[in-house]
Order: structure tokens, then sequence, then C-alpha cells
């Protein structure tokens, strides 16, 4: 397609004014970052540059979790200020989703992975972290307990546990996440399920899941493991006083 400079294009094309006349939603991912990018250069416009810009990255959720140096070097013509600028509102749309996800029960491995995906699945390194339960399955608070190697987390139950304990939690859910991608879980991860799960019997904790955060693939949207409810029961069962690990 011929370049065209944005100002050449129909009033009703161009992206700011579409969303004020049509709403967000009606807006391609590329309109909204060229607002975000505001002008493009030479040879090639905004609405343009913003698509080679998610096209480098392979996907919009690729991109959104690049830091600022990381998207101005995949894309001619974003420097560091833009960058920075997207990398900004990309950690605003993850932060106000985190807030949405602490106001509802954690009821499924899918509500943990919806929780959890954004901040963990595009680290490369493994990090292990409890997220810690009332009795009615509302997150009191995330904390991440450890961070480890490209393919080995190091956490030891008694760092699992205390969490639970200094906060008074009725239960907890524990989860890393598998830089591969593959969330199918090795001995290591086997091992350290049942230890915690002995532990947790003698301190009178519950402990209702350990998760293991993957990447989604072309097939599928998500991709974790659940130890506890590999059907994606429900965890509030657990909490209702269904055997755990039985």
């Amino acid at each position: 397609m011929a370049y065209r400079k944005l100002q050449d294009l129909p009033s009703q094309s161009l992206p700011r004014e579409k969303l004020l006349r049509q709403g967000r939603h009606s807006l391609s991912n590329a309109e909204l970052l060229a607002i975000f990018l505001r002008m493009g250069i030479k040879g090639k416009n905004v609405l343009d540059m913003s698509s080679d810009l998610i096209q480098s990255a392979g996907s919009l959720d690729a991109l959104a979790h690049m830091d600022a140096a990381e998207i101005a070097d995949i894309c001619k013509g974003i420097g560091m200020a833009k960058a920075a600028t997207l990398s900004a509102a990309f950690e605003l749309g993850a932060r106000a989703l985190r807030e949405t996800m602490m106001r509802r029960p954690i009821q499924t491995p899918e509500d943990v992975y919806d929780y959890l995906t954004t901040a963990m699945r595009w680290r490369d390194r493994e990090t292990v972290l409890v997220l810690l339960l009332d009795t009615k399955c509302s997150l009191i608070k995330p904390v991440e307990i450890s961070s480890g190697t490209l393919n080995e987390s190091i956490a030891h139950p008694r760092d699992i546990l205390r969490p639970s304990v200094i906060h008074n939690a009725y239960g907890f859910i524990l989860a890393h996440n598998h830089p591969s991608g593959n969330p199918a879980p090795s001995r290591t991860d086997d091992l350290l399920t049942e230890r915690v799960r002995e532990c947790a019997k003698l301190l009178g904790v519950r402990f209702l899941d350990h998760i293991i955060i993957g990447k989604p693939t072309e097939t599928a949207s998500r991709n974790y493991y659940s130890y506890n409810h590999p059907n994606g029961e429900r965890l509030k069962e657990a909490i209702k006083g269904r055997p755990l690990y039985h």
C-alpha cells in the first residue's frame, strides 16, 4: 500500500476522532497504539508504524510485556520517550486488571491463571509466590517467595508457609511459572508439592492448590497445570472442607 500521511486520511478514520465518536472498543490494536505514539516517521505514518511494531513483537501480548528499551529496539523510529509511554500504558492496564481480580473471589484454577498470567508468564526466571485467601476465597494478598534460574526456582516449605501464618490466612495457593512456556510439572515440582502438603498439614493451614503458569499456544489461549484441580473444579469446594490431595 502506498504511503499516505495521516492528515491525508478522512477525519473519521483518524484514531483519536474515531475513539471520540465510536468509543474505544471500535479501534483496532494498531489504532489504539497510534494514539499513544502520536506521530509517525518519514515514509511511514503512525498507523503503519503501530502495525509494524505489533508485528515485530509477534503479538500485542508480547509487546505489552516488553520493557521500554526492548520496545525502542524492535522498531525504527520508536525513541525512548515513546517507548516509555507505551510501557507505562501497558503497565497501567495490567494493574487495573489485577485490581479487578483482587475484588473477585478466586474459585478455579482459571481464576488464578487470569490473575497471575500478566505478571508471570513472560518472566525469564522461575518465580514462586503464594496467594493468601480468606474463608470466602477472597484474595488477602499475593506474596512473592523467590526468583530462581531459567528452569529452577528456589523455595523452602517454611518460606512458602510463613506468609499464611503471619497473615492468619485460612488457606493459600502456591504458584510458579515455567519460562519455557510448558506448564507440565517436573519431578522437582512434584517433590516440592508433597513437602509443602505435609508441612501445611502439620501447621493446620489449608494448601488449596499448586498451579504452574505457562504461556498460551496457537491452539490454546490458556496454558497452566493445576495439581489439585486438573479438571477445573471450584476451589470453593476445598474451602468448604472437601479433603485435599486425597
